[in-house]
Parts: C-alpha cells; structure tokens; sequence
C-alpha cells in the first residue's frame, strides 16, 4: 500500500476543519435568528420627528415589536437629507440591533454630495420597502390648463415662462420637475422654497405655476378648487385621490414616486435579514396598518430584500442622472 500524500494529508484536515467551522458558524446564525431579537431594537430614523417618514417608522416599529416581541426604539437623526442617521448606522454592528428607516433620499444624496461618509449600496443590506408616495402634479387653478398634455403645450409655447415650486433644491419636488423638463422636453424653471406650506402658498396666488407635492399636503386645496391636480406619479390611482390619473393614464411614462424602507449595516447575518423581512411582509397585509399608511398619503408596498436592493440601485442612477443633466445642487 503506498503512502498518503503528507501534503494532501494536512490539505484535507485543514479543509475539513473549515467545513466544520463554517457548519458551526452557520448553525450559530441560524440559532441566534430564531431567537432574535433577545433584546431591544434601536431603529435610526434619518428624518425629523413629525414628518411622514417618521408617522411611517413608528407605525412598523410599533408592529414589529408586537410580531418580534421586543421593542423597535426609534431614534430620529435628521439632517444633511439623511446622511446623518445613514452613517451611524453604516458603522453599527451588523448584529440586528440597529436598522435603519430611509426614503428615496437615499438613493438622491449620492448625486447631490461630493463625497458620502458612507457607500450607499455596499455598506448597507436592504430588508425591505414597506411604502410607497405618489406625489401629484399640481398646478394654479387659473392657469389654463386642465389636463397633463394642456399643460405640456402650454410650456412648450411660454418656454421658460412657468415655474414650479418645490421645497429645496434637491427634495423629490424638484427632481419631480426636472425629470418632468426632461421627458416632455419642456422648460419649466425651478423655483426652492424652504417649506412646503409657502410653497403651496405661493401655487395658489399664481406667483408659481407648477408643484409637485405630496396628497396629504395638497389634497385639501384640491379639493377646494383652489389647485389643479393633473396627475399622479405612482403606478396606481392614490386610494385619498381616486379621480386624479396616473401618468400612464394621462399618457406620459414618467415614475417618480418616494419610498420608504428597512436596511440594515451590511453584513448582517441573512437569516436575520429575512426575518425582520417576513414580519414586514405580514405587517404591510394588516388592514389596520394599510388603513393608516394609506391616511398618511402612502401605498403599503412589500418587497423582498433583494427587490428593494435593486430599486435602491436602480434610483441612485436615474435620479443621478437627473442631477447632473440639470446641475441640481444643495443650497
């Protein structure tokens, strides 16, 4: 009989060592998902309190700690659009305990910013989308024009002489316009205002033509025939706006509805991962939460991770696009 190999020998007990690690880490993950969460959750919020992506964070947390049967603490970190409360968490560790509630800014701050603190795809594991928000375009009611095609040929024949407000530089308001310049091929120019309210205030005395808010905040006026909605950005009818067509309805492709979501730090074991992802799922199917989205001006939406990853994805190059093609930049 010949002798082994020494060589290949000591090669297959060092491979059969990891393949027992690897086994045992495995296990380990699997075991400690099934517990979690042993403790509390912090949930960083990037955004004020009192805004609709907070409203949005405390009715999941509130129900993630009823499905997970611990607290999910939020935490709001604004500022900076949402850099701030992304970069604690892209340096949390990666063990569940700290996730964070994002919006589209999320996907826009790349674009806007020189230099992120973070990598926006790379330092993150999404769980998942919970929400969607349409946003309505809405125009001065005196301006002549009571549909989305009467507006376009309005625009291209006053080229430069209609405004649209938003509430910043950067904000989905703005981007909204200029997606919207650069589809129609209008010119529309761009107003900021520091506020939505003055905004608003602004569209309905005719010192702005064109916004783009959210229901929630225009609808009121709307429905006071003070404001003009012409059409929706979302891919379906707004449950608060039945009679105000989508984009695609009123004949134009054109999407550029906010969303709000789940990631965590990168890295995070996917066992757990899926897991906060099927309470998620299950908490988006509660008529009870659906109602209260739905008030809020939102579209319960779920997702898998892996669907949220790519909208993540699939937004910083579209709305990067959108930035640099009309020089967007922060005040």
């Amino acid at each position: 009989m010949n002798r082994p190999d020494c060589f290949s020998t000591r090669s297959w007990h060092r491979a059969l060592r990891a393949t027992v690690l690897g086994a045992a880490v495995f296990t380990a993950s699997m075991a400690g998902a099934q517990t979690y969460p042993e403790k509390p959750v912090r949930l960083v919020v990037c955004y004020a309190a009192g805004g609709n992506a907070d409203l949005l964070s405390r009715i999941f947390a509130q129900k993630l700690g009823e499905a997970l049967g611990q607290s999910f603490a939020v935490d709001n970190r604004g500022g900076a659009n949402g850099v701030i409360g992304a970069e604690i968490v892209a340096k949390a560790p990666a063990d569940g305990y700290t996730l964070l509630f994002i919006a589209s800014g999320h996907s826009i701050n790349p674009g806007l910013y020189p230099k992120m603190p973070f990598d926006t795809v790379k330092d993150f594991s999404a769980i998942g989308q919970v929400a969607s928000t349409p946003l309505i375009l809405t125009v001065n009611a005196a301006l002549p024009a009571r549909s989305l095609k009467e507006l376009i040929s309005i625009a291209k024949s006053r080229p430069g002489e209609l405004n649209f407000a938003s509430a910043g530089n950067g904000s989905p308001g703005h981007l909204s316009g200029a997606l919207f310049n650069s589809v129609t091929g209008v010119r529309i120019m761009h107003i900021p205002y520091k506020a939505t309210a003055q905004a608003i205030t602004d569209l309905m005395s005719g010192q702005v033509q064109v916004m783009y808010p959210t229901a929630t905040a225009v609808l009121p006026f709307i429905k006071a025939g003070k404001l003009k909605g012409l059409a929706i950005t979302g891919r379906q009818r707004s449950a608060l706006a039945s009679d105000i067509l989508t984009f695609k309805e009123a004949g134009l492709s054109y999407e550029a509805s906010t969303w709000t979501g789940f990631v965590a730090p990168a890295h995070t074991p996917q066992a757990i991962i899926d897991r906060v992802n099927a309470a998620l799922v299950n908490i988006v199917k509660s008529p009870e939460v659906r109602e209260r989205v739905v008030g809020l001006g939102a579209d319960p939406i779920s997702s898998t991770p892996a669907e949220f990853s790519a909208l993540i994805a699939s937004d910083m190059l579209k709305w990067g696009k959108v930035i640099k093609e009309s020089g967007a930049k922060l005040d």
